[in-house]
């Protein structure tokens, strides 16, 4: 069974030329919970990934299962879990490449100057706008890739608010902008929804100020006017909490990235 970086390895590989193709692809690897090879366990919160001196630069291997890096292998190996952007900013800060699910059929080699690229879509955020518009409307057409990505990002906002709405906004003196919105924001919020907005930004090749953002609260007229013409989105609810005794794996915690040695 393939799986979604299968799914946008192989769209990728159909249309090389195609760079919403690309874009899509290195956003799915962003967000994949990758299994890398160790030489030997992690000690503390240190690292110690096997390193393959190959012609074009030394790389690390990762894999989207843990049964291709058990195959790659020959057997049960230490790993450690880790998302693809915590990968691409640990590798990027020591100049390796990516061996990406080698032996399978969507088997990569992403270098080192690939890893870096990934490793800085840090966009700029875009900023919720304190007018009101005095009018919504259908978004209309919306450029490629654009509710794919958000899809993909807004899949890790659970919890953080009800949904998310896709709209035209009309403001006094006639302006119009794309409007996304979200309703039922949960208190703090505000700042991750932004951020998954804007890496669902960039990675459709567009820059923050193509959107506008707003938060609504329960009951707002607002709300009541995205709910009549604004394409909805809706956000998974709340994953349960994690038993208070179970520790994070090395390389779970995006904030701390594991060092490698």
């Amino acid at each position: 069974m393939d799986t979604p970086l299968d799914q946008a390895h192989a769209a990728m590989e159909a249309a090389p030329e195609d760079e919403g193709r690309r874009r899509a692809f290195y956003d799915r690897l962003a967000l994949s919970e990758l299994y890398l090879l160790l030489d030997h366990e992690a000690e503390d919160d240190r690292l110690s990934p096997r390193i393959f001196p190959l012609e074009e630069g030394r790389i690390v291997v990762a894999f989207d299962l843990e049964e291709r890096l058990s195959a790659f292998a020959g057997g049960a190996a230490p790993y450690a879990a880790l998302s693809g952007r915590t990968l691409a900013r640990m590798l990027a800060g020591e100049g390796l490449g990516l061996g990406l699910n080698l032996e399978a059929h969507s088997a990569i080699l992403l270098p080192g100057e690939a890893m870096a690229w990934l490793a800085e879509r840090a966009p700029e955020a875009p900023r919720a706008v304190a007018e009101r518009p005095v009018a919504l409307h259908p978004p209309g057409d919306l450029p490629e890739g654009l509710l794919a990505a958000l899809d993909a990002r807004l899949a890790t906002a659970g919890g953080r608010a009800g949904a998310a709405w896709l709209a035209e906004a009309e403001y006094a003196g006639g302006g119009r902008a794309a409007l996304l919105a979200f309703t039922d924001v949960a208190p703090g919020a505000d700042g991750a929804l932004a951020q998954a907005a804007g890496e669902a930004l960039a990675f459709s090749g567009l820059e923050a100020g193509w959107l506008d953002l707003a938060f609504a609260a329960e009951g707002e007229a607002l709300a009541e006017r995205l709910a009549a013409v604004a394409l909805r989105i809706d956000l998974p609810a709340a994953e349960a909490p994690d038993a208070p005794d179970a520790p994070a794996a090395p390389g779970q915690d995006p904030d701390r990235p594991p060092r490698l040695r």
